[in-house]
């Protein structure tokens, strides 16, 4: 058991700390009444994101018990130990607080510890850098009792704000454009991650987060004896990113380097990138169900990590920032669609098609492209589809309909 001595002292010292610190608000709506389970890949502001709620407290002069559970002293910190808090906070003050717990899927129990205060009429919020805090088996303990949202790395406009460019009418045919095009270049290659921000040397910072997201996030947690195996999966899906890949190849890819793995290993090993939030796959919307299953697309849930793996790439970069702004503006089921051709996104709950191409001046890849895309037009019946380029705009008439072509950071920046 920790003393509640020792409680009582990480409490003031986060509280103090928390009234000081430099923060940039994210535009983030919540429910106000309600508790939320936040989730999101490591270092995409989850912690930042409850300090700004506790400062949006301490201005309404709401007692509020913040905690964070990667907190070396909270080392053995077991769920007996949750009662010991709220006993130091309650020695501390009187009032009943907001309680916000961060990265608390740290300690085991905790859906029934947050459960227990909800139903005592505490307002609840609580985050953790995996997946599996939403699992079917986590919500029945909750009891539907709070609502979950996932935390993204900054968007680009946030990415921009975060750099204190402040847009002004019509910044698309001003001297801001050039800025803008600048921030989108280091935004594709060092990601959204906000703390990267403060850093000249963004690609090391990056690494440090890989390395704890694969030693600490799955390799220690689930206890994996073939780290090397690991490894060579997520540089290889990392190579893949913007094409159709299936286990069994990548389990002969990584045979070929001498490292014995099944396909079912490695199968259960991207299920971990994924309650990680390293990386994300989509499946072929035409294909069966099995098919859905054993290919996939895979990106990365920040292009800055994913450029960890690569050298000049930008199209594989591109794509993977087109999908994550698609992920974070629409949370619906995204697919890709491919017979003969490639199209590389679609909704269906929007009947919406995406392809990213990093340049269509060529006059063969513009050719390819469009085929693809107005071939996908015409069997699922879409009369509109957009081509993101890097910055090239353009409006192709083809049977269908039409296409748009447009740089990424108009895309993103016409709402």
């Amino acid at each position: 058991m920790i003393p509640v001595e020792s409680l009582k002292k990480i409490l003031v010292e986060r509280s103090e700390y928390i009234e000081t610190v430099e923060l940039i608000n994210r535009d983030i709506d919540l429910e106000s009444n309600a508790s939320y389970v936040f989730t999101g890949q490591r270092r995409a502001g989850k912690t930042f994101f409850l300090y700004q709620l506790i400062r949006q407290f301490i201005s309404k002069n709401t007692p509020y018990l913040f905690i964070n559970f990667e907190d070396e002293r909270l080392i053995e910190f077991i769920k007996d130990d949750f009662d010991s808090l709220l006993n130091a906070y309650y020695q501390l003050y009187t009032t009943k607080p907001v309680v916000l717990l961060d990265e608390v899927q740290i300690i085991a129990g905790w859906e029934k510890f947050c459960r227990r205060l909800v139903d005592l009429g505490y307002q609840v919020y609580v985050t953790g850098s995996n997946a599996k805090m939403v699992s079917s088996e986590i919500a029945t303990t909750l009891g539907g009792r709070f609502l979950t949202l996932e935390i993204h790395p900054l968007s680009f406009s946030e990415f921009i704000k975060f750099n204190r460019l402040r847009l002004k009418k019509g910044f698309a045919y001003g001297s801001q454009r050039n800025e803008i095009i600048r921030l989108q270049d280091t935004y594709m290659h060092y990601g959204g991650l906000p703390e990267s921000l403060k850093y000249t040397d963004k690609r090391t910072y990056l690494s440090n987060i890989y390395q704890k997201v694969f030693f600490g996030d799955i390799v220690t947690r689930h206890k994996l004896k073939n780290d090397f195996a690991l490894k060579l999966l997520i540089k290889k899906i990392a190579e893949s990113v913007n094409n159709e890949t299936s286990f069994t190849r990548l389990r002969h890819t990584i045979e070929s380097a001498n490292i014995k793995v099944g396909t079912a290993t490695l199968i259960e090993y991207a299920g971990y990138l994924d309650d990680s939030f390293l990386i994300f796959s989509i499946s072929n919307f035409t294909a069966k169900f099995s098919e859905k299953e054993s290919k996939k697309k895979f990106y990365f849930g920040d292009t800055g990590i994913l450029n960890l793996f690569l050298f000049d790439q930008k199209t594989k970069l591109l794509e993977n920032m087109v999908f994550l702004a698609i992920r974070r503006k629409w949370p619906l089921p995204v697919f890709y669609f491919k017979r003969n051709l490639e199209t590389d996104f679609y909704i269906p709950d929007r009947n919406m098609l995406i392809q990213s191409c990093y340049s269509v001046m060529d006059f063969e890849t513009r050719e390819r492209e469009v085929k693809a895309v107005s071939m996908a037009m015409k069997e699922l019946s879409v009369s509109s589809a957009t081509i993101v380029t890097w910055d090239e705009e353009d409006e192709i008439n083809v049977e269908a309909g039409f296409i748009r072509v447009v740089g990424y950071w108009k895309w993103v920046l016409d709402d």
